[in-house]
């Protein structure tokens, strides 16, 4: 198969609309041609192509930060001499000064599917800004590794965040270049779009469901996506930046492992495969220990739990992060009732919502979680209605089937 980098690389034709003007990238440690160089310099490089300026979203166009929050400056690019503008910096959205720099801007940013990742939020604030400014957008695509299921509620009215672009469920099954189409739709923009599509990308065929297992080099497009393991279950463990219990960040293995030094693991995943089994399915849940270095609970020797995904018990289309982390917090609750779960610190510059919802994209998760007196079908009657709208909602959308 083919990305939309490498097409745009091999076929002059595509760039033809572009001779004579100016243009911009949008990239990130992830945004890599098949022969691995980054499109940065594969850019750089077309005589046919007037690159003038670069932008990096969160964590940077080479990739300097680590953790969240953890801003990135401007800077000249000492190899190409061309000017790099964060947009994880002093700004989110390109000013007025950036806008200058471009005509067209080449968007080539690895997603991991789920609502909360970033980059699709940048997406938004740079095809707004286009849209103001008579700028044109082209997204080169990449494949969704997630693939297409869709799970979770829908983020509320007024809960919008840099990490809630929008309202849709927390795996929305969409590539980058369908999203655009979906946020020209939804905020009614009047922009120049133009995905670069992929070719033969299978969103369903094993062993990838989204991901050219065996074709294509998994790089990580943030420090904490190390792998597809953790690609798969990040709609339900970036829950857990919201709470007190450690996502692995400083372990080998972020965001496919949780637990904390006072967790009881054995218990919880009794305590989760008695209340609601059927979410379970799809993979498998290992009792393990691990000491992080850095982040939550750092130095100190946590029980927890792994999610395994990547061996012939995983069921793509059985398999529900989502309802699996939720599922582990609300068994928490049951057996320690007064546990300090939910985390409150400043989260992506939010100093008055509890990370949680702003995660989720609204209240009704945490208040799940906390009445006992709930079920999982109360959540799944919830989550079920968003799931249906959204499937048929973004119908429309799909480039490739």
């Amino acid at each position: 198969m083919k990305f939309g980098l490498d097409r745009f690389l091999a076929d002059p034709t595509l760039r033809q609309p572009l001779r004579g003007r100016r243009v911009a990238l949008l990239a990130h440690p992830a945004s890599v041609t098949e022969d691995l160089t980054h499109a940065f310099d594969a850019l750089a490089a077309l005589p046919d192509l007037k690159l003038t300026a670069a932008f990096g979203p969160q964590h940077g166009l080479r990739g300097d930060k680590q953790d969240n929050m953890m801003e990135s400056p401007d800077f000249l690019d000492p190899v190409h001499g061309i000017p790099v503008f964060s947009l994880y910096g002093e700004v989110r959205r390109p000013t007025p000064a950036m806008l200058d720099t471009f005509d067209v801007l080449l968007v080539d940013l690895q997603d991991l599917g789920c609502r909360i990742y970033t980059f699709i939020t940048t997406l938004r604030y740079v095809l707004e800004a286009a849209a103001s400014a008579g700028k044109s957008v082209w997204v080169l695509d990449r494949p969704n590794p997630a693939g297409r299921p869709v799970e979770g509620l829908s983020l509320r009215p007024g809960w919008e965040s840099f990490v809630g672009a929008g309202p849709m469920p927390m795996r929305h099954g969409l590539t980058l270049g369908e999203m655009g189409h979906w946020f020209i739709r939804t905020l009614q923009l009047d922009v120049d779009y133009r995905v670069i599509e992929m070719h033969g990308w299978q969103p369903d065929a094993a062993p990838g469901h989204g991901w050219p297992l065996g074709e294509r080099t998994w790089i990580n497009p943030s420090p904490n996506a190390a792998n597809l393991s953790m690609a798969r279950a990040y709609a339900g463990t970036v829950l857990l930046e919201g709470t007190t219990l450690s996502e692995g960040r400083g372990t080998t293995r972020p965001l496919e492992l949780f637990g904390a030094p006072d967790l009881d693991a054995p218990a919880l995943i009794a305590t989760m495969r008695a209340l609601a089994p059927h979410w379970l399915q799809g993979c498998r849940l290992r009792e393990c220990w691990f000491e992080p270095t850095f982040h939550k609970h750092a130095g100190k020797l946590c029980a927890g739990v792994q999610i395994h995904v990547e061996d012939a018990h995983y069921d793509h289309a059985a398999f529900r992060p989502w309802r699996l982390q939720a599922l582990a917090f609300k068994a928490l609750r049951q057996l320690q009732p007064d546990y300090p779960l939910w985390r409150d610190f400043p989260y992506e510059y939010e100093h008055a919502r509890l990370a949680i919802d702003l995660i989720n994209g609204g209240e009704a998760l945490r208040l799940w979680v906390d009445d006992l007196a709930t079920t999982p079908d109360a959540l799944d009657a919830l989550s079920e209605i968003d799931e249906a709208a959204w499937l048929e909602e973004r119908e429309a959308l799909l480039l490739y089937r």
